[in-house]
């Protein structure tokens, strides 16, 4: 019976190695995994205890091989036992005789011929999966990214006194990883302060001695973050999607001596800005012959501009209310670097249908790589003019001006273009050349009749074509110019002299008086007056044909109109003051009955002082309580209004600390000094006077 025994002892040893191949990976894999996430010691730790538990679970599982299974297994087997091997098993004196001769037969049997090999089949698929499965997570964990140990950290800058076991940070780093889109290197910091965009990771690594139980990143205003150990360090990470204060505590700190807070700048990805290169005006007209249009934009960005632009072309034509509009977008790819990118095009006129008088307008729209939601950003409008055929106006200084919008014509316009005729007179005939220069006059006359307007000057009417002599009869009756606005009135009776009402009407203007249109300040009407004479200069020498006389002047206006420009204006209309009508029957009585203070009506809510940093400027002055909680709160609410919020929740916090601390008082004081609303201006009281002064306002009461 001894080689029955050993068949099942030979049947148990194969499954414990069957099992222990099995699991052996998986114990690796933990092993590895704990030692890079924790520490060495940790991993070894932990291999040890699954080792010791795959042992034991190994050693249970082949338990099974007992002689219940060997029974079966020896009847499965062989045949030729009868299903009586269970006989070889049994003690003598429990058998009867034929039992005994069975148990013979039997022994016979098993000794005659060769047993099969009983135990359990090797499971080859499961320990080869098994190990392949093993073998990716184990590359996995080499390579995944860990901190070298040859890397020393920097050290701390705290600043706080060495005490014994209260634990206290002696080495720090902090790695940024920029967002992917930013084309950023992770940047690795020794300072715990750091200005970085606005989505990067942040990672601390930090070494405390001694070490402590626990260990957290703490926000003043909430968010804290604990810390992992990873040996005798520990790490911690966390996204920067706003700025943020924080401070680096550790179980076991002396809560009194906070250690000093940290700061985080996040800096916000700024949308593309686009410029245009060609046109080099938003306004363009038509030229004969012009078959295309050329344009060109340089699109920059922080941190990349997408390869792909789109430009919108708007085409409007009709006139009046019959005014039809075509959309269409185009597709343009940008060349040069990401971070500055060009992007050009040439527009077909004829494709684009913009064969009569209407406006093409065009306008690029780009975006950034800002991820997962890039910035779009929508240029400038720029505008392709072709005029009507024919205008209809006559009149000689119609005809020669050019077709161009009216609000087109400035005076830098009319320099300009009496610079181009002065460039272009050795080409010209003489005709030519002087009609050119008496259109450019007539713009100059109708931008100064325009700015006349300001100074209550007419823009109808005007001189006549009559000759300013004495040779010619008066005639009775003339007609009335086609521009005059009092054309078709009734003929006046004649002037008698002397009188006021003919001497307006004669020499001068009723309703032609600077006062009743615009009200403008002495200097800025001196200023305009001076304008529209240069102007009227300029004018004289365009219609002389003498374009270059005509630019000292020009400029001279120019100059005048920016400063009109500049000048605060104030449009009222010139009527007296409407009081109450007086009282007759109470007058120097003295009687004040009846009297009251009107009621001062209430500040603007921009004007109105915010109580919270109010009340905390003013308790700061003091020892007392500086309602800090309150201005937590109306720091939380108007952060973003104030150019550094960090910078008060910082002192804030430092009174908070240590309320009895003078210098932090006094800096918290300063910063809310600088975010206080000024109070609105009040009248101040005029001087009561001397002796004199006063029993004269007595007497007046």
């Amino acid at each position: 019976m001894e080689d029955v025994g050993r068949w099942a002892a030979s049947a148990r040893r194969r499954a414990r190695l069957a099992d222990v191949a099995t699991g052996a990976p998986l114990v690796l894999v933990a092993a590895l995994g704990t030692a890079r996430l924790l520490s060495w010691m940790a991993g070894a730790i932990v291999g040890l205890g699954l080792a010791l538990g795959l042992a034991w679970l190994a050693m249970h599982r082949a338990q099974r091989f007992g002689r219940a299974w060997l029974v079966r297994a020896l009847d499965a087997a062989r045949g030729d036992l009868e299903d009586s091997s269970d006989l070889l098993f049994a003690e003598d004196a429990k058998l009867g005789p034929l039992q005994r001769l069975q148990r013979a037969r039997v022994g016979a049997r098993l000794a005659a011929a060769p047993v099969p090999d009983l135990g359990p089949a090797w499971p080859t698929r499961p320990i080869v999966a098994a190990w392949i499965l093993a073998a990716i997570a184990l590359m996995a964990l080499l390579l995944w990214p860990a901190p070298r140990p040859g890397v020393a950290l920097a050290p701390a800058q705290e600043g706080g006194p060495a005490r014994p076991g209260v634990p206290r940070l002696v080495g720090q780093r902090l790695t940024v990883v920029p967002p992917a889109y930013t084309g950023l290197p992770p940047r690795p910091l020794d300072l715990l302060d750091a200005r970085v965009p606005q989505g990067s990771r942040l990672r601390w690594e930090l070494q405390f001695s001694p070490e402590p139980e626990a260990a957290r990143i703490v926000a003043p205003g909430g968010g804290d973050l604990p810390l992992r150990r990873a040996g005798d360090r520990w790490t911690g990470e966390k996204a920067a999607d706003r700025s943020f204060l924080y401070r680096v505590t550790a179980a076991g700190m002396d809560a009194r001596a906070a250690p000093p807070l940290h700061r985080i700048d996040v800096v916000a990805d700024q949308p593309p800005r686009i410029r245009v290169v060609a046109p080099s005006r938003t306004l363009s007209m038509v030229t004969r012959g012009q078959r295309s249009w050329a344009l060109r934009f340089d699109v920059s960005d922080d941190y990349g501009v997408a390869p792909v632009a789109r430009l919108r072309l708007v085409l409007a034509q009709g006139e009046g209310e019959n005014v039809a509009f075509r959309e269409r977008m185009l597709t343009l790819t940008g060349s040069g670097p990401a971070s500055r990118r060009s992007f050009a095009t040439q527009i077909d006129l004829a494709a684009a249908g913009f064969s009569e008088a209407g406006d093409l307008v065009a306008q690029l729209i780009v975006a950034d790589n800002r991820a997962p939601q890039p910035q779009i950003v929508r240029g400038a409008s720029l505008i392709l003019r072709r005029p009507p055929a024919a205008l209809a106006e006559s009149g000689v200084e119609a005809s020669v001006r050019r077709v161009m919008p009216a609000y087109f014509r400035s005076q830098r316009q009319i320099i300009i273009d009496a610079e181009a005729l002065i460039r272009e007179r050795p080409r010209l005939a003489a005709d030519r050349f002087l009609s050119r220069s008496d259109g450019i006059g007539a713009d100059q006359r109708l931008l100064r009749l325009r700015y006349g307007q300001f100074m209550g000057e007419e823009t109808g009417g005007g001189a006549t074509n009559a000759m300013p002599t004495n040779d010619e009869e008066d005639a009775a009756a003339k007609p009335a110019a086609p521009g005059d606005e009092h054309a078709g009135e009734a003929p006046a009776p004649p002037a008698a002299f002397g009188a006021a009402g003919d001497v307006t009407a004669e020499y001068g203007h009723t309703h032609d008086e600077s006062e009743a249109a615009t009200l403008l300040d002495p200097g800025t009407r001196a200023t305009l007056r001076q304008a529209l004479d240069a102007m009227w200069q300029s004018e004289l020498a365009l219609r002389q044909g003498d374009p270059k006389q005509a630019l000292v002047p020009a400029y001279r206006a120019l100059r005048f109109i920016k400063q009109v420009q500049q000048a605060t204006r104030i449009f009222l209309a010139r009527t007296g003051t409407q009081l109450p009508p007086i009282d007759e029957g109470r007058r120097l009585t003295g009687k004040r009955d009846g009297i009251e203070r009107p009621a001062l009506p209430p500040l603007a809510p921009g004007l109105t002082p915010d109580a919270a940093p109010v009340a905390s400027w003013q308790a700061l002055a003091g020892g007392g309580d500086a309602r800090l909680g309150a201005l937590s709160q109306w720091l939380a609410g108007r952060g973003g209004r104030i150019r550094d919020p960090l910078a008060i929740a910082a002192a804030v916090d430092a009174v908070r600390r240590d309320p009895g601390c003078g210098a932090c008082r006094q800096r918290l004081r300063g910063l809310l000094w600088s975010v206080l609303v000024r109070p609105a201006p009040g009248v101040q009281r005029r001087d009561a006077g001397d002796a004199m002064a006063r029993r004269y306002a007595e007497a007046l009461r």
